[in-house]
């Protein structure tokens, strides 16, 4: 048998004896049962749980007779009435109370997206309706509003303190059970470009998530928030040990401007950036390896007034490293108008700094996953008044399927599935998430059509 060397014995001991009395105080643990400590998390959980909230969503969709029915054209050449009928679609997720006085309760914007009723159920049983305050579908956030009455809310804690390995509790609503709770540490910080949503700074966390926990809490062991739980990494369709949470400083930025607005006023800096690539780090002969490549400025826009160039890299925003184009995005997304943003950029092998003052964005953006799954990793918006009506493809990523049909950035969508569109509010009437999507690409003079599927 293997024994440990007495040194190392010696230096168990001493650890064992000094973190034990700061666990047991922590927590308030039984000072022993049958001569050893008894460390639970169950004081902490006591405090903690109902803060967190059961949320239920019921939504009336429309559901057509006959698929052919969908086609306006069939219908009036057959002198066919518009039959349909309401079918009810339920859905279970998990909240989070962060305002008692007021009665504001945090979930992802997923679980309440398009619902015609929000039922709250607390811990102690109380059924309740909810309103929907405001929603931040980029960033997959929402805020709805309930009585307050006799609330208990969640201390925030800072999650730019958050290290990985620290341990972490997450507390939600997994597959309708009820409030249930598993535990883990934190495995990565600043986790992004996973395609889930459109602004991403996710902690990771092996904590077992499950459907039904999106929009609960993740807490450390003070019980305090540090984020929300809101999507797994599930390639075999069950749990695997990588969840991920939104951290509780963006959530509460979002929250400000929800709570204000009904909606997240972002702002704009006005350029367009890339990753940089070993090719790139040797064709631009840099030192540094990491940072935002400026690929692009807009004209007249805060970044082109600030005097960044294409070529430039930004390599620190906010005294924040910048390592991807992710990174700059996330946080200048979450920066109003008006707001300052410093930035450090080499041009070259001379690294520069400058400030540039966010503003606003000449006409609304939209990620295009938000509309149609096959739109994943395309940015949209209405044209311009001196550009055919229709949609304009501002990005879109060279890895995405939609660049491998095809579409590039300036392409205009002018019409989809056969309904002529004008902006992008018409295009999100016609676009049926669960078909594939017919549209006309105007390109220059050239015009043809895409399927996407």
């Amino acid at each position: 048998m293997r024994t440990k060397p007495a040194n190392q014995l010696l230096s168990c001991l001493v650890f064992c004896m000094s973190v034990m009395p700061l666990l047991s105080h922590a927590a308030g643990l039984p000072p022993s049962a049958e001569g050893m400590p008894m460390p639970s998390l169950a004081p902490m959980l006591e405090r903690s749980m109902p803060a967190v909230v059961n949320i239920s969503t019921s939504t009336n969709i429309e559901v057509r007779e006959n698929p052919l029915m969908q086609d306006p054209f069939f219908r009036q050449f057959f002198q066919m009435p518009n039959q349909s009928r309401q079918q009810q679609k339920n859905s279970l997720g998990s909240g989070v109370i962060i305002d008692s006085d007021h009665g504001y309760v945090l979930t992802n914007n997923h679980v309440i997206d398009k619902a015609d009723k929000i039922k709250v159920t607390l811990n102690d049983g109380r059924q309740l309706t909810a309103e929907l305050i405001g929603t931040d579908p980029e960033a997959d956030v929402a805020i709805i509003q309930i009585p307050a009455d006799h609330l208990t809310q969640l201390p925030i804690a800072n999650s730019s303190e958050l290290r990985v390995g620290d341990f972490v509790v997450a507390i939600g609503n997994p597959f309708g059970l009820g409030q249930t709770v598993t535990s883990g540490i934190i495995s990565a910080l600043g986790r992004s470009g996973l395609g889930i949503e459109g602004y991403e700074d996710f902690i990771q966390t092996d904590a077992s998530i499950n459907p039904g926990n999106s929009g609960g809490a993740l807490v450390n062991l003070r019980g305090e928030f540090i984020g929300m739980n809101t999507a797994i990494l599930a390639p075999s369709g069950g749990n695997v040990g990588i969840g991920f949470a939104i951290p509780s400083n963006m959530v509460m930025t979002i929250k400000e401007s929800l709570v204000k607005h009904g909606e997240v006023r972002r702002g704009l800096l006005g350029v367009t950036t890339q990753d940089l690539t070993p090719e790139l780090v040797s064709a631009f002969n840099l030192k540094n390896k990491q940072g935002a490549a400026i690929s692009r400025i807009e004209n007249n826009s805060p970044a082109a007034k600030a005097g960044l160039e294409p070529g430039d890299i930004i390599v620190a925003a906010n005294g924040r490293t910048i390592r991807n184009s992710q990174d700059i995005r996330n946080i200048i997304g979450l920066m109003q108008i008006g707001d300052k943003v410093n930035i450090e950029y080499f041009r070259g092998n001379e690294k520069k700094e400058v400030t540039a003052i966010i503003g606003k964005p000449e006409r609304p953006q939209l990620a295009g996953k938000l509309l149609h799954y096959t739109l994943q990793g395309t940015v949209l918006s209405s044209t311009q008044k001196d550009q055919v009506e229709g949609v304009l493809i501002e990005k879109i990523e060279t890895s995405s399927g939609a660049w491998k049909v095809g579409l590039r950035p300036g392409d205009v969508i002018v019409s989809a599935n056969r309904y002529r569109i004008h902006n992008l509010n018409e295009f999100k009437e016609v676009v049926d998430p669960e078909n594939p999507l017919l549209i006309n690409i105007q390109r220059g003079p050239e015009g043809f059509f895409v399927v996407l599927k």
